[in-house]
């Protein structure tokens, strides 16, 4: 079975990479990163059929500071850099990125509202919320049950 994939929304800030995979009810979720920047990324969706790839990045990262948050709709990649500082694009390469790998707007700041951000926590917890669609059934996010009741 070929795999597939998912739509991948990124952000940055100065010391981070935010990566949003739309993958809803996601299982088998498997996220690597190696230091020179390469981050791989596979999960197996609704009816079984699976979704990896894997992107050169633009800069080195720490792989130990790379975080990974799930919620209903997707998975959020927080991933570290290795030195601070403005990428200019997400990928080493200067080719057209992939069709799937669009820019995360609502997650955007320039260089110079950096200042204000969020701290990286506080940021992974306010990231699972922006999504405000009607399916849940007008519930708020409750972090950890949603995982905890394994669906």
């Amino acid at each position: 079975m070929s795999s597939r994939n998912p739509e991948v929304l990124w952000a940055q800030r100065s010391d981070r990479v935010y990566l949003t995979v739309s993958l809803p009810d996601a299982k088998d979720i498997s996220v690597k990163c190696e230091p020179h920047g390469l981050f791989s990324f596979s999960a197996k969706g609704l009816q079984g059929s699976s979704f990896d790839f894997t992107l050169e990045l633009f800069g080195s990262i720490v792989p130990e500071g790379c975080k990974t948050k799930v919620s209903l709709r997707n998975i959020i990649c927080s991933i570290q850099k290795e030195q601070k500082g403005w990428w200019k694009r997400l990928l080493k390469t200067e080719e057209k990125p992939a069709p799937y790998l669009k820019v995360d707007w609502n997650k955007w700041c320039d260089e110079d509202e950096s200042d204000s951000a969020l701290t990286s926590d506080d940021e992974l917890e306010y990231m699972g919320q922006d999504d405000g669609s009607v399916e849940d059934g007008g519930m708020l996010y409750l972090p950890d049950l949603e995982k905890a009741r394994g669906n």
